[in-house]
């Protein structure tokens, strides 16, 4: 009869402590160990229920838990933007081809440790009846389950190598993989930022990590996969976590705030995707931030202006106008819109950024020919309109001389002069002719001028020259002479017509008689070659005469002279000086002058 008041005391004893829940403090304070028998004590598991009911009530006993920490993916159903990954376990579990090793990579934010603690659950859990097996959608019931999730299971240790680096912390999980698992299916180590553990520890682990025993797995994280020896990346079976699309992001923010009954603008959660960079932590944060930061006038509303502010943004609309300022060249409002936006609080580099971002967004429409990337129709009806406007050499040479504007900005003293002296350099950019446009103009000119050098009807006069000379440069037949000495040439003798062309300044020539003079360093005789030369050439005796100065130019002369002029006229072409005005450090390629003008494309 005494125990029978005893076996019928624990169920008072258990609806009076039901309320208080500290039944795992008695237990301890009686000295029982979570290991032993009360682990029935543990279903107290139905106090997970009490998370479902923790968001309302319980503020005033449990402290606040951030976004990033409540939402914490529980099941694998819940890790957005990972389906691959869940795809690639999923079949691995079924088949039963587990590997020993995993390493989970990526940018922080994606689910890295979530990851690796979700895998561990899918690995030990029972399943509720206690008979399950190891499955890619855990119950979250069972007693591994909830330990796993709260942090506190015996055979799934956690270590952070950013703070145990050394030989010894890892000589100490070498000594323990040799136990089997205490209440779980398999040990599991999950280590944290696995790159930093240093290279000895890397290496005393090699072995381990290649042969462990059956029942141990590991599952490392890291954001520096490149840091790890491919040695340890050989040994493990690697996933990488991607990137969440901002509009992945925004959906699942959108559902956070239904759960956290908080109303916000769709363009605020627009914003606070993209300033999280892929990463569903960082974006649980500013969220957080965002929420705080909502005015109670307007009932705690996450709006697009608050979110805005808090994140130091430019107003669309406004940025809108200042991108339009830009293109029309209109550098007064230019510079009146970034002194309106600074002075609300909007930094000189997320201006650039701004900038960039439309850039780069009508490009992308441009190219796909669909519609632009916008959260409202305004935005998108404008991006459209400019993306059928320009061409896309111009939005290319935006985006280098606003990614140069903003490298400048970034490392400037004072960021808002430097943004504004870059806006006003890309603003006054779209006056300079398109490089394409450019390089076909000097194209042009340097054909037009290789053609005058090798015309010899444009052989200037000799500098210095008296009106004799001249008269008989005007009397002179040059095309005559040209074709006399390709005659000379054409009859098998080269010597002779290399003479003509180099040597002899033609005073007059007619029919059977040339006149003519030479420069002062040629004084050999070369009458008897010539005459024997043209005879070939017309079958005519020739009457030779030199004189000792004036004529027209050698060929030679005349094409120098002209290519010279050529490449003077080029020079003082205005849109080659207001090309060398605008890059001072150019230079002028006489060989691709003389590849345009024999008639050859640039590369």
């Amino acid at each position: 009869m005494g125990d029978s008041p005893d076996n019928s005391g624990p169920p008072p004893w258990d609806e009076e402590e039901q309320e208080a829940a500290p039944s795992a403090a008695e237990l301890e304070a009686a000295g029982q160990s979570a290991m032993f028998g009360d682990a029935p004590a543990t279903p107290a598991e139905p106090v997970e229920p009490a998370p479902a009911a923790t968001p309302a009530p319980p503020a005033a006993n449990q402290p606040y838990r951030v976004l990033a920490r409540k939402y914490r993916p529980q099941t694998f159903s819940e890790l957005i933007g990972q389906e691959p990954m869940v795809r690639t376990l999923a079949n691995a579990i079924k088949r039963d081809r587990l590997a020993h090793a995993f390493l989970m990579t990526g940018v922080r934010g994606v689910g890295k440790t979530s990851t690796a603690r979700l895998i561990a659950k899918a690995l030990n859990c029972i399943g509720p009846d206690g008979q399950g097996g190891p499955t890619i959608d855990p119950c979250g019931q069972c007693e591994p389950c909830t330990a796993i999730a709260e942090g506190r299971h015996i055979d799934v240790i956690e270590m952070d190598a950013a703070s145990h680096t050394g030989v010894d912390d890892v000589r100490e999980i070498i000594e323990a993989v040799r136990y089997a698992a205490v209440s779980a299916r398999y040990k599991i180590y999950i280590i944290d930022e696995v790159h930093m553990l240093s290279r000895n520890a890397f290496n005393a682990l090699l072995k381990t990590l290649e042969e462990p025993p059956a029942h141990v797995k590991f599952l490392f994280a890291t954001t520096e996969v490149e840091k790890l020896p491919v040695t340890v990346l050989s040994r493990t079976q690697r996933f990488d976590l991607r990137r969440i699309p901002a509009e992945l992001l925004q959906s699942h923010f959108a559902w956070v705030c239904e759960q956290e009954q908080v109303e916000a603008e769709p363009e605020a959660l627009h914003m606070v995707a993209a300033a999280a960079e892929g990463s569903v932590r960082d974006g649980l944060s500013i969220l957080d931030q965002a929420i705080a930061h909502a005015d109670l006038d307007t009932d705690g509303k996450v709006t697009a202006e608050r979110v805005r502010d808090m994140l130091g943004l430019a107003d669309k609309g406004a940025r809108r106008r200042l991108f339009a300022h830009l293109l029309e060249g209109d550098a007064k409002a230019l510079l009146a819109s970034i002194a309106d936006q600074y002075a609300l609080g909007v930094e000189p580099l997320a201006l650039m950024r701004g900038l960039m971002d439309f850039t780069h967004r009508i490009t992308l429409a441009q190219v796909s020919g669909g519609e632009p990337d916008a959260p409202t129709p305004e935005e998108s009806a404008e991006l459209a309109e400019w993306a059928g406007r320009m061409k896309p050499a111009q939005l290319h040479r935006l985006w280098q001389l606003l990614l140069k504007g903003h490298d400048e900005t970034r490392q400037a003293p004072d960021q808002l002069v430097a943004a504004q002296m870059a806006l006003l350099r890309t603003l006054h950019a779209a006056d300079m002719p398109d490089p394409g446009g450019l390089v076909k103009k000097l194209e042009e000119l340097a054909a037009k001028g290789a053609a005058m050098a090798n015309s010899p009807a444009h052989a200037p006069a000799t500098a210095g020259g008296d009106a004799s000379t001249a008269q008989a440069q005007s009397h002179t037949p040059a095309p005559d002479w040209a074709a006399l000495i390709d005659q000379v040439d054409h009859a098998g003798q080269p010597l002779a017509a290399s003479i003509m062309k180099m040597q002899l300044r033609v005073v007059e020539l007619a029919p059977g008689l040339l006149r003519y003079a030479r420069a002062s360093q040629f004084r050999d005789d070369v009458g008897p070659q010539l005459r024997d030369a043209l005879m070939a050439a017309t079958g005519e005796r020739w009457q030779l005469e030199e004189v000792a100065e004036g004529g027209a130019p050698t060929l030679v002369e005349a094409q120098e002279a002209n290519q010279q002029a050529a490449h003077d006229q080029m020079l003082e072409h205005p849109l080659v000086k207001a090309t060398f005005e605008a890059f001072p450090d150019a230079e002028f390629d006489e060989e691709t002058q003389a590849a345009a003008g024999a008639g050859r494309k640039w590369g």
